[in-house]
């Protein structure tokens, strides 16, 4: 079973996108992938408003990054700034990328 990232949209319409990551996540068990998605665990435990927690629970997600077999970016919503960010370290790291929608 192969571990990946996922990466999707979070800050906005929070619920709308909390909404979605369900489904990414979903998606990729359904390929028979492992995956982990920081951004489903983190913000309960942090407050994404303070910019200090924050950049504690990006670090916190990246650190998981050397494990992975693939960075997976959900994209049926955009990619956000935070999302842009991940794919430039990503591409710095030369990690395995992919782009996916689950619409099409």
């Amino acid at each position: 079973m192969r571990l990946i990232i996922i990466e999707s949209p979070y800050a906005g319409d929070r619920d709308r996108n909390e909404a979605y990551l369900r489904q990414c996540i979903r998606d990729s068990l359904n390929r028979g992938e492992s995956p982990y998605a920081s951004h489903a665990i983190i913000p309960g435990a942090l407050d994404d408003s303070i910019p200090e927690e924050r950049d504690k629970g990006i670090r916190a997600g990246y650190a998981w990054w050397k494990a992975a077999d693939l960075i997976a970016f959900y994209v049926d919503y955009g990619m956000s700034p935070g999302m842009h960010k991940a794919l430039q370290r990503a591409k710095t790291m030369q990690l395995r990328t992919e782009m996916r929608k689950i619409c099409g």
